[in-house]
């Protein structure tokens, strides 16, 4: 499929050729919540654990006799029940991770690329480079461009100009091809792609 190019500037640049295996399939919604949810359960921190009895150190030998001292009836000082000893059923740690196929996760990403251009919300961009490192160059670059809530996706290494412009606006986010993913795709509402992010992706995907 074609897809018209253009420049930071807001000029065409040309065309390009989409892969239809990439960004022509029809998006699963299904898979797109299995990666979504597969991605956000690697961000969460397990909780915290505590020492059981098992995990104290120290002498397990009954602390005294069983009979004759007038005294409970107890084992070790590892008991809960004893100062320093373990914790009584206390919180162990939980991983949220869980496996996903890489057939899964590529044909989740081909969705989410293929549910940006279907809804017009893909953009190719010739370059994404700045002269120099200012917000307000760029601002001025994406409001000309009517960008908003954008991801802007390098197939390369990334411009440091750009990377620090960008840096300082909480709607805009620059990434390399290589850590292209669903979540961050999703949660953008304008997709922007430079060519050779294009070439990068179809080469991963295709």
């Amino acid at each position: 499929m074609k897809a018209m190019v253009t420049t930071l500037d807001n000029k065409s640049a040309g065309s390009i050729d989409l892969a239809e295996a990439v960004f022509g399939v029809t998006p699963r919604r299904d898979i797109l919540h299995r990666v979504v949810t597969w991605q956000l359960a690697k961000r969460r921190n397990g909780n915290h654990a505590t020492k059981e009895r098992h995990a104290i150190q120290g002498s397990g030998a009954k602390i005294w006799r069983q009979k004759g001292t007038g005294r409970a009836r107890h084992s070790s000082r590892k008991a809960p029940q004893f100062r320093g000893g373990g914790v009584a059923h206390g919180p162990r740690v939980h991983d949220h991770v869980h496996k996903l196929t890489k057939k899964v996760r590529a044909l989740g990403l081909r969705s989410a690329l293929s549910a940006k251009q279907a809804e017009g919300k893909l953009v190719i961009l010739d370059e994404a480079a700045l002269a120099e490192a200012k917000t307000k160059a760029l601002t001025a670059k994406l409001a000309g461009l009517g960008w908003s809530d954008v991801l802007i996706i390098d197939g390369g290494d990334l411009d440091q100009n750009l990377v620090q412009a960008a840096g300082n606006l909480a709607a805009v986010q620059v990434m390399a091809s290589a850590g292209a993913n669903v979540y961050d795709i999703l949660r953008r509402d304008t997709l922007v792609l430079t060519k050779s992010a294009v070439e990068a992706l179809e080469a991963r995907l295709a």
